[in-house]
């Protein structure tokens, strides 16, 4: 029995509801203080040298995406040429495809 006394008294005690008049009024003073400090705050302008290598990187990036492209152009050209030759090669061995007299 003393250790169902003790568990009661280590319960959750019930709250009160809050008025949602004051939650909506404390939700309000906490949103006007963000403003304030963030109005307070001085804004740092981004540096000059940051800015510059940002734009270098986009246009490295650029670069390097057009050359990737032009490579995989190139390589599907060549693969192509080299089909050609090695079918030519083929035909040219085993005599257009016409059958063999025995």
């Amino acid at each position: 029995m003393g250790t169902l006394a003790r568990r009661s008294s280590y319960g959750y005690s019930k709250l009160d509801k809050e008025d949602p008049e004051e939650v909506m009024h404390r939700r309000a003073q906490f949103l006007i203080y963000k403003a304030l400090q963030q109005a307070d705050s001085p804004r740092r302008r981004p540096s000059l040298l940051r800015l510059r290598l940002c734009r270098l990187k986009i246009k490295i990036g650029k670069k390097l995406k057009k050359l990737r492209k032009g490579m995989l152009l190139s390589i599907s050209a060549a693969r192509v040429r080299v089909y050609e030759q090695v079918t030519g090669q083929w035909k040219r061995l085993f005599g257009d495809g016409e059958a063999i007299a025995s």
